[in-house]
């Protein structure tokens, strides 16, 4: 009403200082070398403060008010993120909040590692001394491209995730208006769909394993045995104590996985990837087997796990899957990874008629989607997922006596 009532009588209302800015220094003598400097300030709370300093003259005064100005607008931008804020920081202050979600468990340390690691070699470097109002779609989109191109699918998707955190943070701070990231293209993967192992292949690579000399002194051929049988991920299966398996009932409870934690090495994280992680399997009867002549040849260890490494302590999955690759290479599987015999398993139900879903269970999946798009094999020979894994252990059937039993199971 007054902004009304100002302008009918012809008088513009003054507009409000900007947030964070101070109007007029006015400097007063207020004694014998004293004096005194004032100004109005608008607080990042939108109220408006007085603010004064002193000073032996009038110079020093001001000087000493600027000072406590500045001082002020520091502070706030401690906890304020504002459209002139550097991305450089604006990422520190996200990775914050990762390494919150860390330490409260809420999100795999692995994962933190990855969000920061690509943040430092790719965004902090690229455009990190951009100011947030500065981040077009156009520069956002141009950098997840050339990490796609130099770095792979799998390095933009991580870094399109990193910069969409970012700039979320930058919107519910009022820096940003939306979320440029939400405008540039999806990184799409690259390659052909799911390759998975044939019947053949999968009988024909475990015996390799098993006959592979370094493989042995690995301890490879009982733990690719396990992931066979369950299509766990490696640091599932690193994981599994003895006391989550119940071998008369023919059953395993994924309840963890094995992680490396900066500073301190590699732990039992009691939390899979997802909440979907936490399941019970059944294991075939050889699996089972395996397991119960494992009990009673290997020592215990402070963990209760099935699977140490060589030399006694935790498995770690990086050295691990180093390990496969060179024992895929001799085996003449170069393309396989520990993640096939996840895809081998998922292909298995699906062309053993067994739906999506109980794949997507199976595998630890919260999106049934995720399992039908990255782990259905599409050139794998048609058969019953619960037979080709029962028909996989002995070595002396031929695969066709394995076939035929495959093609008599419901």
């Amino acid at each position: 009403m007054a902004e009304l009532a100002a302008e009918a009588g012809g008088v513009m209302a003054r507009p409000p200082l900007p947030i964070g800015m101070h109007g007029k220094i006015t400097v007063y003598k207020v004694g014998e070398r004293r004096f005194r400097a004032r100004t109005k300030v608008r607080d990042h709370d939108g109220v408006v403060r007085q603010v004064e300093r002193w000073g032996t003259s009038k110079t020093a005064a001001e000087m000493n008010l600027k000072t406590a100005l500045a001082e002020r607008r520091r502070v706030s931008a401690d906890n304020e993120i504002t459209a002139d804020t550097k991305i450089a920081v604006l990422g520190e202050a996200y990775l914050a909040k990762i390494d919150k979600a860390v330490r409260n468990g809420k999100l795999s340390p692995t994962t933190g590692d990855q969000y920061r690691y690509r943040f430092e070699r790719h965004i902090k470097d690229g455009i990190g001394r951009l100011a947030i109002r500065e981040a077009l779609v156009s520069r956002l989109d141009a950098l997840v491209a050339d990490v796609a191109q130099h770095y792979g699918a799998s390095g933009a998707k991580t870094t399109r995730t990193v910069l969409s955190g970012m700039f979320g943070l930058a919107v519910r701070h009022d820096a940003l208006d939306r979320n440029p990231v939400r405008e540039i293209d999806t990184v799409e993967s690259e390659g052909e769909s799911a390759r998975a192992l044939t019947l053949d292949e999968a009988i024909l690579l475990r015996a390799k394993i098993h006959a592979h000399e370094k493989a042995r002194g690995w301890d490879l051929p009982d733990f690719t045995d396990m992931m066979l049988a369950s299509g766990l991920r490696i640091g599932e299966a690193a994981a599994i104590t003895w006391d989550a398996l119940d071998l008369d009932a023919g059953t395993l409870e994924v309840r963890a996985t094995v992680v490396r934690v900066k500073g301190v090495g590699l732990v039992l994280k009691p939390k899979t990837k997802s909440k979907s992680g936490f399941r019970t399997l059944e294991l075939p009867t050889w699996a089972v087997q395996m397991l119960k002549a494992r009990r009673d040849r290997v020592p215990s260890n402070e963990w209760n796990v099935v699977f140490t490494a060589p030399a006694g302590g935790l498995r770690d999955p990086s050295n691990t899957q180093a390990d496969l690759r060179v024992v895929f290479a001799d085996a003449g599987f170069e393309w396989v990874t520990s993640h096939v015999y996840r895809k081998t398993v998922a292909t298995l139900m699906d062309h053993g008629g067994l739906t999506a879903r109980a794949a997507a269970d199976q595998l630890g999946h919260a999106k049934v989607s995720m399992t039908q798009d990255r782990y259905f094999g599409r050139k794998v020979a048609k058969t019953g997922a619960a037979a080709l894994l029962e028909a996989v252990a002995p070595e002396k059937q031929s695969s066709s006596k394995v076939g035929e039993k495959l093609g008599q199971s419901p």
